[in-house]
């Protein structure tokens, strides 16, 4: 207990480091800041005899004939992403003779998550980051919790923790999240990194994993993003808040829709782009969406198959469905999974080029 206020005493340090510091003055984003979009002026000029919106930019061509949307893969954009991570780590290696390291912490049994940490580990190993497991029991306090993330906080040799999510009932995960060092926080779920992604012009130590491949999927296949009409279904910090907040850095029009809202299908219905993050397998169905309209399925359900009782992955948009409808759709396994496990990797990357001087 005694280990984790001091922690949390530690983590208010920073906080306050970081208002001197900075004086909350605003990031000015590179151009090259690609996640983060590009910082325009707010500035509305109604356009004479326009319709309110068009659907994709003049170099998309897609459309659907009526049998099959294209189909917009992540595992090429992934296999990139990690070349170059395992490119900047062997040159750190050679240069400083150091590497990143990854610290990982998983309370109970959840197959799912186990999966989860079993994907980032190998790929961890496969680019050249060190990892360290920590996994605490169901039934441990938060207390221990707090202990365990107090210690890879203060460990320096450590540059990013992740916490698995979601954590058994009992503990508190906004206290948990809120312990964990911002600027090791890779997951990017502290307070403070994601208000940072919410303000225009300030600049987040680490952009959420998924929400980064949302808007890499969409930039990398050429979807325009300005000015379309985007509906989030769910609204989780996991990804369906921090990716609205970054599909508004981009400036496109955002509407999210969850468990409280009303006829939740029409809305969604006017989108260009939906983007589904609900937890639900097949929940979003075909007539949910807007014909030629992008589909980015974020769902991850494992779910058992009733003749073999094998466990397969679907996601929360009926793709059988949605794929005669859309002009584009992620598939699942395959789509924004692979991708946000590489932005993983990115993002522990960074950190330790941070904590080396070499940014």
């Amino acid at each position: 207990m005694k280990k984790a206020l001091q922690s949390f005493s530690k983590v208010v340090a920073w906080h306050r480091n970081l208002r001197k510091t900075l004086h909350f003055h605003s990031f000015s984003s590179p151009p090259s800041c690609t996640f983060l979009g590009p910082n325009l002026p707010d500035v509305w000029v109604p356009k004479e005899n326009t319709s309110p919106h068009t659907l994709l930019q003049e170099n998309f061509q897609w459309t659907n004939d009526g049998r099959s949307a294209a189909i917009l893969e992540g595992k090429t954009i992934a296999k990139h992403i990690k070349m170059e991570v395992t490119d900047e780590i062997s040159r750190m290696k050679s240069e400083i003779g150091k590497f990143p390291k990854l610290a990982v912490v998983l309370v109970g049994d959840r197959r799912d998550s186990h999966t989860f940490i079993h994907i980032k580990l190998k790929a961890c190993d496969k680019v050249g980051i060190e990892t360290v497991v920590s996994q605490l029991p169901e039934n441990c306090t938060e207390n221990e919790l707090l202990d365990v993330v107090s210690s890879f906080n203060d460990d320096q040799d450590v540059h990013g923790i992740v916490v698995q999510l979601p954590l058994p009932q009992h503990l508190d995960e906004e206290r948990i999240m809120n312990i964990v060092n911002p600027e090791k926080d890779v997951d990017g779920f502290h307070p403070l990194n994601i208000g940072n992604l919410a303000i225009r012009g300030r600049k987040p130590f680490f952009i959420p994993c998924a929400s980064k491949s949302c808007i890499e999927l969409l930039l990398s296949h050429g979807v325009e993003i300005r000015g379309k009409r985007v509906v989030i279904i769910g609204r989780s910090k996991i990804a369906g808040l921090p990716t609205s907040l970054l599909l508004q850095r981009h400036h496109a029009t955002v509407s999210l829709v969850h468990s409280y809202t009303t006829k939740p299908e029409e809305i969604t219905a006017e989108a260009d782009i939906v983007v589904a993050d609900v937890g639900i397998p097949n929940v979003v169905r075909g007539n949910w969406i807007k014909k030629g309209a992008v589909v980015i399925d974020l769902g991850t359900n494992q779910v058992k198959d009733p003749n073999s009782q094998v466990f397969r992955l679907t996601g929360d948009v009926c793709f059988e469905e949605a794929v005669k409808v859309a002009s584009a759709i992620t598939p699942v396994p395959g789509g924004v999974g692979p991708v946000t496990i590489s932005m993983l990797l990115s993002n522990t990357l960074d950190s330790a080029k941070r904590a080396f001087g070499m940014v």
